[in-house]
């Protein structure tokens, strides 16, 4: 049954279970002790961190085991922000970072925006007085140089960026990002859970995180690489672990298998990522061909090697999941119904592109050219099979008749996703060309569905309002 969900967890690389099950018997120790068992354990720690160092390309004296890459990430985050406290407490962030470091951004700076309540306040890049500035990207998901090197403030104690995005593969510009940070004097936190087992983060950054379930490495170790110079100020309870900066008894089996397993697929990264890239590409070039009425998002030029991401019109993606679940490939989603929260995916929703429907494919390494050949044949009739029973049109509605309203009111409120899309695509050609259809909503994902639809089918979107319930989207007919 194939396994499409790399990006969320990769499955264990062999040479990571070798790797544990070897330290289980030599590296059970305290690394910490002077007897033999301890040396013998910090000769395995000592080698791990210097392996894992050669991969994120630091000194081994510099990176840091944390228990998870949110660690990490939480740490560099805190540690950065305190150890620049006398310069300010604003933070600049990319609209798609990881919610690992946009929590902690907004945690970080909850001291200095008073009692907001959530702990940070978000503006758009340069708002005056904003705590925590997010940076927009453009509709591939890729943030803008100039627009994030503006950000930048006096009062700006610390800069991130992921590497690559977790949920549509687009590779950001590190390296010009970081150039610009260093010409400010702000350092560059960079997230590179999705691209470290690909290759080398570029650029002049100055701290990295990292999880080694991410590249094939067991789960419960992350990466928290830190450059000499950088000020960092370690926060929370603290020992003698790590340098202190991250608190706790060593995971050293785990630790092993992660550097053993970085090492290993880095040395296979350049063919490995060539073959994906072709699989990737078919998918890329095929569903639009094959599936009518779908989206692929994300930039096709600069991204993973491994990832695709697409939205499917009229169709909700929990049943999709499902359905490709029952079919037997493992695949993942952005769309609201897929969240406990309803709410689409914040990435999705940063670069305006449509969210109903969305299926991430992450291919693991050593996925078979079959199995994807497999996945096309069977998405065309899976995604049918959802719309019919949604009630989805089939074919373009009527052209409207003359004497017929000039505008309609759809009615959707307490529906969820893609009911609204469904019902104003069924109506939209009842109504003359420059008559409108208004659509009222209490979905979350109507106000970025709708305005997609509208992209997609070349009709107008006007806007929204407020009503009683919800909110009313307004779209005019233009064909």
């Amino acid at each position: 049954m194939p396994y499409f969900d790399a990006a969320s967890t990769a499955p264990l690389h062999p040479v990571a279970k070798q790797a544990l099950h070897a330290a289980l018997d030599d590296g059970w120790a305290d690394p910490a002790r002077l007897y033999r068992e301890g040396r013998r354990a910090r000769l395995l720690l000592d080698a791990a961190r210097e392996a894992a160092a050669e991969a994120v390309g630091c000194r081994p004296d510099e990176l840091f085991f944390t228990p998870s890459g949110t660690r990490a990430v939480h740490l560099g985050v805190a540690g950065a922000l305190a150890g620049r406290r006398r310069v300010g407490r604003h933070l600049v962030v990319s609209a798609v970072e990881h919610s690992s470091v946009l929590h902690a951004a907004e945690f970080g700076v909850a001291g200095a925006v008073g009692p907001s309540g959530s702990g940070g306040s978000r503006a758009g890049a340069g708002e005056p007085g904003a705590a925590v500035t997010e940076v927009p990207v453009d509709r591939f998901g890729r943030v803008a140089v100039p627009g994030f090197a503006e950000a930048l403030r006096a009062d700006t104690a610390l800069a991130c960026l992921q590497s690559a995005n977790h949920e549509v593969g687009t590779e950001q510009p590190v390296a010009e990002i970081a150039a610009a940070c260093r010409a400010a004097g702000v350092p560059l936190l960079v997230d590179a859970a999705q691209s470290l087992g690909w290759g080398l983060v570029s650029g002049d950054w100055s701290l990295l995180t990292a999880s080694a379930h991410k590249w094939g490495g067991p789960a419960g170790v992350g990466l928290l690489a830190v450059r000499k110079g950088v000020r960092f100020a370690p926060q929370g309870p603290l020992d003698e672990r790590e340098s202190g900066r991250s608190a706790g008894f060593e995971n050293l089996p785990a630790i092993v298998a992660a550097a053993a397993s970085l090492r290993a697929v880095r040395a296979d990264a350049a063919v490995e990522a060539a073959r994906l890239r072709g699989l990737v590409d078919r998918i890329r070039a095929r569903v639009p061909e094959l599936v009518p009425d779908v989206e692929v998002v994300g930039d096709p030029l600069h991204r993973l090697p491994h990832l695709v991401t697409f939205s499917c019109l009229y169709v909700d993606g929990e049943s999709l999941l499902h359905e490709l679940d029952r079919a037997g490939f493992s695949v993942s989603s952005g769309s609201s119904c897929t969240s406990s929260t309803l709410t689409p995916s914040h990435v999705l929703r940063a670069m305006g592109v449509l969210s109903e429907g969305n299926v991430r494919v992450s291919l693991p390494v050593g996925t078979a050219d079959a199995d994807v050949d497999r996945f096309l044949a069977l998405l065309p009739e899976v995604v049918s099979s959802v719309r019919q029973r949604l009630g989805a049109p089939t074919a373009a509605v009527p052209a409207a008749a003359a004497g017929d309203p000039s505008s309609l009111v759809v009615d959707t409120l307490g529906k969820r996703c893609p009911i609204p899309v469904i019902e104003l695509a069924k109506v939209i050609g009842t109504v003359p060309v420059g008559g409108t259809v208004r659509v009222l909503s209490d979905d979350e994902a109507a106000r970025l569905d709708i305005p997609a639809w509208c992209g997609m089918r070349e009709q107008e979107y006007v806007g929204e309002e407020a009503v009683t319930g919800g909110v009313a989207y307004t779209v005019r007919r233009r064909v």
